[in-house]
């Protein structure tokens, strides 16, 4: 049987406060010819990590991406829209710079790369609750919030590729390629979720559970686009790059044991053990040849690269916190059940 192909542009969401109604009611409209006409919205009493600003913010981003099912291309570079989006994400850089913390003089990355590489014994993350306690309710709901990034997953990093120079370049391409499936339309990673979420009954179309989003899971996503979409970000984008690499193979791996555990279907287990074999030769090639080249070339974003690998813990650290809470608590760690 073939698998029905995700379809590549979205519905827009329905909005959740006033941010993301100004913003996805904006471009359900035409886009208008005079570019620099202002977007007059407040953002006094707006949450950084809120689902309404981090919504608003998706939103803004998937321009750049597939953009949205009727929505006026022309609205990509609208110059107002842009304005609006620079307001929120100069609120979400300031949260991430202060809940991230200083980066002290002798904080360099290789020590950063090295406490990433050490394998726990035990944990309380996502993977080790679907590992232990977890129910098939459980591990369907860890798909969808994860189906909004590996719907376009390695898209948000490859910003990076004009940005680069010399072996770090080369290396990171080589990384990408295999991402992208090594030329291999059904290898791409994509695609192998595509084909995970349908062999489990779950919707595979791109972005087809954006409603279904907490904050949590748009801030995990909006951090790459908002690092790969600044060139000034560049180095916090191969620190988030490099981390996502590192931590990768030893997660994939107790999803892996989870998966079989719950019986799951092979496409299931196969994204998984993919990244388990993948990520484990992509840890080294990033360590040495891009973010060693990067910082040989460039010591300046030394400090960037490790903001970049600290916020990433720090978002993802807060996704898996409000997955396991709710899941513990009994209850539904998306926005709305999926029966609904």
């Amino acid at each position: 049987m073939t698998l029905a192909q995700p379809t590549t542009q979205p519905r827009l969401p329905s909005a959740r406060g006033p941010l993301s109604s100004t913003v996805i009611d904006l471009v359900a409209e035409r886009a208008p010819h005079g570019h620099l006409q202002r977007i007059e919205t407040s953002l006094g009493d707006a949450d950084p990590y809120g689902l309404d600003l981090q919504l608003a913010l998706a939103v803004c981003y998937e321009l750049h991406y597939q953009g949205f099912a009727g929505v006026d291309s022309r609205w990509e570079w609208n110059a107002g829209l842009l304005h609006l989006r620079g307001r929120m994400e100069d609120a979400f850089l300031a949260a991430l710079r202060r809940d991230v913390g200083p980066i002290e003089a002798d904080d360099g990355v290789e020590a950063e790369m090295a406490r990433l590489s050490l394998e726990p014994t035990s944990g309380n993350g996502p993977t080790w609750f679907l590992g232990s306690e977890g129910t098939w309710e459980h591990m369907q709901e860890y798909f969808v919030h994860r189906s909004i990034y590996h719907l376009k997953e390695g898209d948000p990093h490859a910003w990076a590729i004009p940005r680069l120079r010399g072996r770090a370049k080369a290396a990171f391409v080589a990384v990408e390629f295999d991402e992208f499936g090594g030329g291999r339309p059904s290898e791409v990673h994509q695609q192998l979720f595509a084909d995970l979420l349908a062999a489990v009954g779950l919707d595979n179309s791109y972005l087809g559970y954006l409603d279904y989003a907490v904050a949590e899971s748009l801030v995990a996503v909006n951090l790459m686009s908002l690092f790969g979409l600044h060139r000034a970000l560049r180095g916090s984008t191969i620190g988030h790059f490099a981390a996502t690499e590192i931590t990768s193979p030893s997660g994939s791996q107790r999803m892996v044991r989870a998966l079989e555990t719950l019986g799951a279907p092979a496409e299931a287990i196969r994204f998984y053990a993919e990244h388990v074999e993948a990520d484990a030769v992509h840890e080294q090639i990033v360590r040495a040849d891009v973010v060693g080249d990067l910082v040989a070339r460039e010591p300046d974003l030394e400090d960037d690269v490790v903001f970049g690998i600290r916020a990433f813990e720090f978002v993802e650290d807060r996704l898996a916190d409000h997955m396991v809470a709710c899941w513990t608590a009994g209850q539904t760690s998306l926005r709305r059940p999926l029966e609904d």
